[in-house]
C-alpha cells in the first residue's frame, strides 16, 4: 500500500460517519498489538482551543528534551498533519505501513470508522518513534471518544468549554461539560482553561472530585497582559515572564492552561522558551502582509466571538473584508449575526466538506446584518474577489472552518 492508497482507504472509512463508544478502537488496538499501553500521554478535550493547547504543550515538552507525540484533528493543508512527532508531519511511507497493518486485521467482525483507523495509526507511529510523551487531542467531546481508551495519563486538560455539536454531546453547557470531563482518570491530575463557564467549572470539579482527581484550575487573576500587537503577546503569570506568537487574548488562557499541564507533570523548566516557539496553522494566522491577510478556523459562536475580539483589538478604525465559510451543523445564524456587523465587505463562500452551507444561504443570513454582501462558491475564488477589492490599509479575513482555510493560494 502506499500513501495514496492509504489515503484512499481511511476516508473511504468516512461514508461511516461519527459512531461514538470504545469497544471498536479497543478491540482494533488489541489486533495490532495495544500500542496506546506503551505510551505516555498528556489528554486534552475542550470545545475551543485543544490544538493550540496541544502546541503550546507540546512545544515545551520538547524544549525540555522529550521526545513528543502531537496527535491532533482536524489538518489545515496535509493530512500527515494530524500525527506529528518533535513537530515532525510522520512520514508518508509510514503513515502507509500503519494503514496497511491494520487494513489486514479488520474483517467482517469490525468496522472501524475514519478517526478510529487515523487513532490507531497515531498509536503505532508514536510507538515506533519511541515517544516519550503523546499530546493527545480528543476528536469529539471525550466520554466516547477514540483516544479515551488509553490508560491513566500523565495529565487531563480541559480547555475552553462552550456550545458545539449539540447532536452529540447535549444542548447544555452542563451536558458537553460532562462528556468532555470523561477523559478525567481516577487519580490522574487535571489542568483547566482560567476562563470557562461557572456551569462548566462546577461540572469539571464535581467530576475531578468523584474520580479523586487533582484539580488545578488556571488564574485568570495572575495574568497581566503587558504588551500585545500583530507580532507579538507579552504577559506574566505569577510573576513569571512569557512571550507567545498567537494572536489573541483566548491564547494568553490557552498559555496558562499549558503552563498549568505541564507544571502538574513535573516540569519546570524551558517554559517561556516553548511557549516563544510555538505556531499553529489557522489560528488567527498572518498569511500575507500587503493586504494583510489572516485565516482563523473559528468554526462555533465562541470561536467567533474571540475572533471578533482579536480583530477589534488589532484593527480596530481599519475595514474588514470578511471571507466566510462553514458547515451547515454549527451554528451559522450566531455566529454571522455576530462578526457581519463590524465588516465592510462580506463575501460568502464554501468549504470543502460535504457538510458545507451553501454560499447562498450564508449570504441570506449575513443580508440581514450587512447590506454589502456577495456570494462566491468557490473559496479561492472568493479569497482572489477579496483580494482585488482590498485597499493597502484593509484587512481581509478568512474564517468560519478549517476545511475552508485549506488549501488557499494568497
Amino acid at each position: 500500500m502506499n500513501y495514496n492508497e492509504a489515503i484512499d482507504f481511511i476516508q473511504n472509512r468516512l461514508r461511516l460517519g461519527t459512531k461514538l463508544g470504545l469497544e471498536t478502537t479497543t478491540e482494533l488496538l488489541r489486533r495490532v498489538g495495544n500500542p496506546h499501553k506503551k505510551l505516555k500521554f498528556i489528554h486534552i478535550a475542550g470545545t475551543n482551543g485543544k490544538g493550540s493547547t496541544s502546541a503550546f504543550i507540546a512545544n515545551i515538552l520538547i524544549e525540555n528534551g522529550y521526545k513528543t507525540g502531537m496527535y491532533i484533528s482536524p489538518y489545515v493543508n496535509s493530512f500527515t498533519e494530524r500525527i506529528q512527532v518533535n513537530n515532525k508531519q510522520i512520514p508518508k511511507e509510514d503513515l502507509a505501513r500503519h494503514a496497511e497493518k491494520i487494513k489486514n486485521v479488520i474483517d467482517d467482525t469490525l468496522c472501524p470508522t475514519e478517526f478510529e483507523i487515523v487513532t490507531a495509526i497515531g498509536f503505532l507511529h508514536f510507538l515506533q518513534e519511541k515517544c516519550d510523551y503523546v499530546v493527545l487531542e480528543v476528536g469529539l467531546g471525550g466520554r466516547f471518544d477514540a483516544t479515551n481508551v488509553i490508560p491513566p495519563p500523565a495529565v487531563t486538560v480541559i480547555t475552553s468549554i462552550s456550545i458545539d455539536h449539540t447532536e452529540l454531546l447535549g444542548n447544555t453547557i452542563k451536558q458537553i461539560a460532562f462528556e468532555k470531563c470523561g477523559i478525567i482518570k481516577p487519580h490522574s491530575p487535571v489542568a483547566v482553561y482560567p476562563d470557562n463557564p461557572p456551569e462548566a467549572l462546577e461540572v469539571i470539579q464535581n467530576s475531578a472530585k468523584s474520580k479523586n482527581a487533582p484539580l488545578t484550575v488556571g488564574d485568570k487573576n495572575a495574568i497581566r497582559i503587558t504588551h500585545t500587537s500583530i507580532e507579538k503577546t507579552d504577559f506574566t503569570y505569577m510573576g513569571d515572564k512569557y512571550r507567545i506568537h498567537m494572536l489573541g487574548e483566548h491564547q494568553v488562557y490557552n498559555a496558562v492552561t499549558a503552563i498549568t499541564a505541564v507544571r502538574l507533570a513535573g516540569i519546570n523548566k524551558h517554559i517561556a522558551e516553548g511557549l516563544e516557539k510555538t505556531i499553529f496553522k489557522g489560528r488567527l494566522e498572518i498569511v500575507r502582509k500587503s493586504p494583510l491577510t489572516i485565516i482563523d478556523g473559528a468554526h462555533n459562536y465562541s470561536g467567533m466571538s474571540a475572533l471578533k475580539n482579536a480583530l477589534q483589538s488589532y484593527f480596530g478604525g481599519r475595514k474588514i473584508i470578511l471571507v466566510m465559510g462553514m458547515l451547515r451543523d454549527k451554528e451559522f445564524e450566531k455566529c454571522t449575526a455576530l462578526i457581519a456587523p463590524m465588516c465592510h465587505l462580506f463575501i460568502a463562500t464554501e468549504a470543502d466538506n460535504p457538510r458545507t452551507l451553501t454560499a447562498g444561504e450564508l449570504l441570506r443570513v449575513a443580508k440581514k446584518h450587512i447590506s454589502n454582501a456577495i456570494a462566491i462558491k468557490d473559496k479561492q475564488a472568493a479569497v482572489d474577489a477579496a483580494l482585488s477589492y482590498a485597499g493597502e490599509k484593509d484587512v481581509i479575513c478568512v474564517c468560519g472552518s478549517l476545511y475552508l482555510i485549506g488549501g488557499l493560494n494568497f
